[in-house]
C-alpha cells in the first residue's frame, strides 16, 4: 500500500537516486517532491549540462543506464566522436546523443525565459514521471573545489575530468548568497510531513542545497521529522569519493561523523547494520541494511525507513 504522507527529499548522486527509485514506488507519487542538487551544473557545448537532475529523472522514468547508474541505456556517442575527430574536441565528460535530447530542449527552453524548476517540470511530465523534482534554485550556483595540486576546479573538472583524485583543501558554492529559495521549494516544505535526505555525498551533494539562502532556517522552523541517511557502510563509501574527501577534510569516516555534519537540521537518522554502533540523544536512532543491490532491496529499504519514521512520528 502506498504511504499517503507528503515526503520531500534532498537529494543528488547516483545513490540518492537508487534510494529515490524505492520511495517512488511505495509513496504516492503527488506525496513524493525531490529538492535536487544543481551545484554540479555547468555549461558544456553551449548547453545545459544539469547531471543530478538528469540522473535522477533518467532512472524514475526506466531509461537510466542500470550499469553505470547515470546516462541513458544502450546511448550512442556519434555526436562526441564526430567532434573529437573532426574538429579536436576533448571527450572528457561524456555526452551521449540521446542525453544531449535533453540537454537540447532544457537550453532552448532556459533561453527562451523559462526558468530551471519550470523547464524540470516540463521534463519530467514528457516522460512520465508523476513526483515533482525541483532544482534546488532556479539560480546558478556552481560548487568549486579547492584541490592541493590543481587549485580551484570546477565541480565537474574535478569529478569527471581529474576523476576526484585531487586532494580536497576545501569547497565553496559560488554565487549561493543571489540564489534564494525558489517558491517552488518552500511550498513542498511547507506541505511536508516527512523530510529525508538522501544518502548522498553530504560535501557535494547535500551542502550545495543547504548553502542557499534561507533552507536551512525553513528546515530550522519545521516541527516534524527531519531524517538523514549513512552514506558511509562500513567504513567507506558505496560508490565515490565521500571517504576520500572525508579524509582529505580531517574529519573521521563514520556514519557518526555524517550524522555530526548535520547537527540540529535533523531528529533522526539511519545508520547501516555493519557500521559501529553510535549514541546520540540528540536523535532517533535506526539501524538498517542500506546496500541497494537491485530494486526490491531499494523497495524494502524506503519502506523500512517510512515505517519507522511512522512508529515515531504519529
Amino acid at each position: 500500500m502506498a504511504i499517503d504522507r507528503n515526503l520531500v527529499v534532498l537529494i543528488g548522486g547516483v545513490g540518492g537516486a537508487k534510494l529515490a527509485l524505492g520511495l517512488n514506488q511505495v509513496v504516492r507519487p503527488e506525496r513524493l517532491t525531490f529538492v535536487v542538487n544543481t551545484g554540479d551544473d555547468f555549461w558544456r557545448l553551449g548547453l545545459k549540462i544539469c547531471p543530478d537532475l538528469d540522473t535522477l529523472m533518467y532512472t524514475l522514468s526506466g531509461l537510466v543506464d542500470p550499469a553505470a547508474g547515470w546516462g541513458v541505456a544502450h546511448d550512442s556517442d556519434t555526436v562526441l566522436r564526430s567532434l573529437q575527430e573532426n574538429y579536436g574536441f576533448e571527450p572528457w565528460f561524456r555526452l551521449g546523443d540521446k542525453d544531449l535530447a535533453t540537454h537540447l530542449m532544457r537550453t532552448q527552453m532556459l533561453r527562451s525565459g523559462n526558468t530551471l524548476t519550470e523547464v524540470t517540470a516540463c521534463l519530467t511530465d514528457r516522460l512520465g514521471i508523476r513526483a515533482r523534482l525541483l532544482p534546488m534554485s532556479d539560480a546558478e550556483v556552481p560548487t568549486i573545489v579547492d584541490t592541493a595540486e590543481k587549485g580551484e576546479l570546477g565541480f565537474q573538472e574535478y569529478f569527471v575530468k581529474h576523476r576526484w583524485q585531487p586532494t580536497v583543501r576545501s569547497i565553496r558554492h559560488q554565487n549561493c548568497e543571489g540564489a534564494p529559495v525558489s517558491t517552488a521549494v518552500q511550498m513542498a516544505l511547507a506541505a511536508a510531513d516527512i523530510v529525508l535526505f538522501a544518502p548522498s555525498n553530504p560535501w557535494l551533494s547535500l551542502a550545495p542545497i543547504l548553502a542557499v539562502p534561507g533552507l536551512r532556517a525553513t528546515l530550522k522552523d519545521l516541527t516534524l521529522p527531519i531524517v538523514a541517511m549513512t552514506p558511509i557502510i562500513a567504513g567507506d563509501a558505496v560508490k565515490g569519493p565521500t571517504a576520500k574527501i572525508m579524509t582529505e577534510l580531517g574529519i573521521d569516516v563514520s556514519a557518526k561523523s555524517v550524522a555530526d555534519y548535520f547537527g540540529a537540521l535533523i531528529n533522526g537518522f539511519v545508520d547501516d547494520i555493519r557500521n559501529q554502533p553510535f549514541e546520540d540523544d540528540r536523535l532517533r536512532l535506526a539501524r538498517m541494511d542500506t546496500l541497494m543491490t537491485d530494486l526490491p532491496a531499494k523497495v524494502s529499504l524506503a519502506r523500512a525507513i517510512l515505517a519507522w519514521i511512522e512508529g515515531w512520528a504519529s
